[in-house]
């Protein structure tokens, strides 16, 4: 009596753990699912820790549970263990474990170090440059890159930096980084947007400005071939100190930072005092002067720009300078030489959160300098417009940023409650920025309404430090280096069948291949039952049936089902 009750006890006992058992190894497939999941960064969790500890308790419950079982039911678990079923199931088991860890090692190998089989796409979309891959032949050093994109990661340039490491021969890897997570990091090399890559070699950095392959060729060149690339700030008018902070009166140290990263030497220039432009000048920033320049400093810009230089001309309007009523020998330069005037106004934007500020509402173009913009706004305070005239013989100017039509230049500074007049202001909407080249002698000019936007206080707001550099680039003649084969992307379109193909289409597939499948079974049907035909003289008996085609079958051997005519006729 007192076994039987043990046994029943001892029973429910097994089945409560047989139960835990299965409830926690459910519960440990789900949260394993769940950390792939997350690994593959499909979906992501406030509390990863959490998931942990319910993965190692539902896994513990899973061995608690057999063990329980193995316990109250000695006999039972080892005949499970050692009967058939688990011989089988464990050969199973171990074959699929097996399949499963190759998957992962061949994956895992793959991913690791991805080889490009063949590009089958039409147009090669997935193919480098034939100029990048000469490229990265020639690289004397590893290059790392870091792209710092806030969301992770970014397919296509996954896809890109995959193609470029599997064509470097091992001379080139890269990882990810949010900069919203590592900001510190971001801004010790100088990142001031989303979707840069920061190429390193040798201890020399440059700074893609997106995921592009010209952006990483055109860096990669910079890394490979280092040239000196002299910038010089005018200085001696009261321009924009880029020695020192200073917050009072907007210095500009953030863009001399920015383009010391990206390998420019960065240099200032008295030139009233020297009275000579230097030889290794690449480009020369004037940057919101509060007095104009001399006469002798406007003939000695004339003389370098009609030489190949560059110039790039940041004029604030004249209420924050000290102009006064003096000439601006500058500005005519500009409109003489370029078309491009500086009109004496203060733009009013209505649609800008402060009226004061001039918001960058479109990016006529396409244009070097703002095609790298990818629509990021960008933000002029107290900015004057700026007007395109008739350009001399070989000029090219274009308009780089202009504001809604909800704008205006307001001429009349004295008065502090402005509104627009008709008769004196310029309507919008307004121009802020111009670009012009000389197609002769290979000079350029960037106009700036002022220059406030690339001040410390507005460098890293939105898109006007990337505008900033952009512009520094394409002045000083390094946005495009080389061209890389362009490639002509492929239009597919689909075009559906006419009517009388698909009316085609509909009487083969629903009327003609049954008939004809019909036809065959009549055939079948009526064929003979004769003709079946057995050779006794091998070990085996080969034989023929018009409806079930060639057979055999052994001697000793049970018919099957495709014989049944074959063992037929021979026994009988």
């Amino acid at each position: 009596m007192n076994n039987k009750s043990n046994k029943s006890a001892s029973s429910r006992y097994t089945i409560v753990a047989l139960i835990v058992a299965l409830l926690a190894c459910i519960a440990t497939g789900l949260l394993a699912a769940a950390k792939g999941v997350i690994a593959l960064g499909l979906y992501t969790v406030q509390f990863p820790e959490r998931l942990n500890n319910g993965l190692w308790i539902s896994g513990g419950l899973v061995i608690l549970g057999i063990a329980a079982y193995a316990i109250f039911e000695p006999g039972k678990f080892q005949r499970f263990i050692t009967g058939r079923q688990a011989r089988y199931g464990g050969n199973t088991l171990i074959a699929s474990l097996a399949f499963i860890a190759i998957l992962v090692v061949a994956n895992t190998l793959a991913y690791k170090n991805p080889t490009p089989l063949a590009d089958l796409t039409e147009d090669q979309s997935n193919t480098l440059a034939p100029e990048l891959e000469a490229a990265l032949e020639t690289l004397p050093d590893k290059v790392h890159a870091t792209g710092f994109f806030s969301q992770l990661p970014s397919d296509s340039a996954q896809e890109l930096l995959d193609r470029i490491k599997s064509k470097s021969g091992g001379k080139f890897d890269y990882e990810f980084v949010d900069p919203n997570r590592d900001p510190q990091l971001a801004r010790e090399n100088n990142i001031t947007g989303d979707g840069k890559i920061l190429l390193e070699m040798s201890g020399r950095k440059e700074i893609a400005a997106s995921a592009s392959e010209t952006e990483i060729f055109e860096a990669l060149l910079r890394l490979i071939n280092p040239e000196d690339r002299a910038i010089y700030f005018l200085i001696g008018h009261g321009e924009r100190d880029t020695q020192e902070y200073n917050q009072e009166t907007g210095s500009m140290t953030r863009a001399k930072e920015i383009l010391e990263s990206k390998n420019y030497t960065v240099k200032t220039l008295n030139l009233p005092a020297e009275n000579k432009i230097p030889d290794d000048a690449d480009l020369i920033i004037i940057a919101g002067p509060v007095q104009p320049i001399t006469e002798n400093e406007q003939k000695l810009l004339r003389e370098y720009l009609a030489g190949g230089g560059s110039l790039i001309v940041m004029e604030d309007p004249l209420i924050v300078t000290d102009f006064g009523d003096q000439a601006d020998p500058l500005a005519k330069l500009l409109l003489d030489d370029w078309g491009i005037s500086i009109n004496n106004d203060v733009v009013i934007d209505l649609d800008s959160s402060d009226p004061m500020i001039g918001t960058a509402a479109s990016y006529p173009g396409p244009h070097a300098i703002t095609r790298k913009m990818n629509n990021i706004i960008t933000y002029f305070p107290l900015t004057r417009s700026l007007t395109i005239a008739s350009a001399p013989e070989n000029v090219q100017a274009s308009l780089l940023i202009q504001t809604t039509p909800k704008s205006w230049g307001e001429t009349n500074t004295a008065e502090s409650n402005v509104a627009f007049d008709e008769a004196a202001d310029i309507p919008g909407p307004m121009t802020l920025a111009v670009a012009a080249d000389n197609t002769a002698n290979n000079s350029r000019v960037v106009v700036f309404g002022t220059s406030q936007f690339a001040t410390d206080q507005n460098f890293d707001q939105y898109g006007n430090g990337d505008l900033f550099a952009n512009s520094v680039d394409w002045a000083a003649q390094q946005e495009n280096l080389i061209e890389l084969t362009p490639k002509q992307p492929v239009t597919r379109s689909f075009n559906p069948a006419s009517q009388g193909r698909i009316l085609f289409l509909m009487f083969i597939v629903a009327i003609l291949m049954p008939y004809l499948r019909g036809t065959r079974r009549d055939d079948l049907a009526s064929a003979p039952e004769t003709g079946i035909t057995c050779d006794e003289t091998q070990r085996w008996y080969t034989c023929s049936h018009p409806r079930r085609g060639a057979g055999s079958v052994l001697p000793d051997q049970q018919p099957r089902e495709t014989d049944r005519d074959c063992h037929h006729a021979r026994t009988r």
